[in-house]
């Protein structure tokens, strides 16, 4: 008889899934949560994740007639910001696994009026379909701990990159005062579905989503898997005491 070699499994917030499953279940949480994911945002953060974004995008190596890929761009909060930087003359691509989320955004800054200078892919961010050495920056922001598998994602954006180009991550990471870890946990595990199931009608997405935070790299970590995706002058800015933290690195 032969011995099958065993399945290869993957974190789903506290579970333990079959690697290949978690794609699927990622997915439905976020189509769960389209249409209501800027004002969950809001709500969980009392509005702080726009200031980090700000902050994200205003400290971008940047210019006006670059081109940018935000991946995992959701509804469009970090392309708006991005587009206003690289202007019409350059290009902004938001890409996004997930259908649902790629529509809101797409409808969204097309309601703004944002429309030239910008494209949407629904893409894979462990294998995307752009050529090498495409883009002058490439961004996720609170995206990278819902990628099955980090390192290819890293890689990949390390690929598509330019010579001289940046990739910035922006995610939740360690909090760093022990004091303020209790309270955190509490509005993470306590507030959150509950607000989730309240404003949203589903608790279970946001208890994963408060999950996957936990199972995320800290910061020292996702530096070394930055460096070991190739990138170089890799490092990261704590934002709010950890609460989340902006990763830089570069292509040489």
């Amino acid at each position: 008889m032969i011995e099958q070699p065993p399945t290869a499994t993957t974190h789903f917030g506290f579970r333990e899934v079959p690697a290949g499953e978690k794609r699927r279940l990622v997915g439905q949480v976020f189509s769960s949560v389209a249409r209501r994911y800027d004002l969950m945002n809001d709500l969980m953060s009392l509005g702080v994740h726009r200031v980090w974004k700000r902050y994200f995008v205003a400290t971008c190596q940047v210019k006006p007639g670059d081109r940018v890929l935000d991946l995992a761009g959701g509804t469009g909060d970090i392309a708006a910001l991005l587009h206003a930087r690289v202007g019409e003359r350059g290009a902004t691509v938001l890409g996004d696994i997930n259908g649902d989320m790629l529509r809101v955004g797409r409808d969204r800054l097309t309601d703004r009026g944002l429309v030239r200078g910008l494209q949407y892919v629904q893409c894979n961010a462990e294998a995307l379909p752009f050529p090498d050495a495409s883009f002058d920056l490439v961004t996720i922001a609170f995206g990278l701990r819902n990628v099955t598998d980090k390192d290819a994602a890293l890689r990949e954006m390390h690929r598509v990159l330019r010579v001289g180009g940046q990739a910035r991550v922006l995610e939740f990471s360690e909090v760093r005062a022990e004091w303020f870890r209790p309270l955190y946990d509490f509005h993470s595990f306590q507030v959150l579905p509950r607000l989730g199931q309240l404003f949203a009608g589903d608790a279970d997405s946001y208890r994963y989503l408060a999950e996957s935070i936990r199972r995320h790299p800290p910061q020292e970590e996702l530096k070394a898997m930055m460096a070991a995706a190739g990138f170089a002058r890799c490092g990261y800015r704590n934002l709010s005491a950890g609460i989340v933290a902006v990763h830089t690195g570069y292509k040489v």
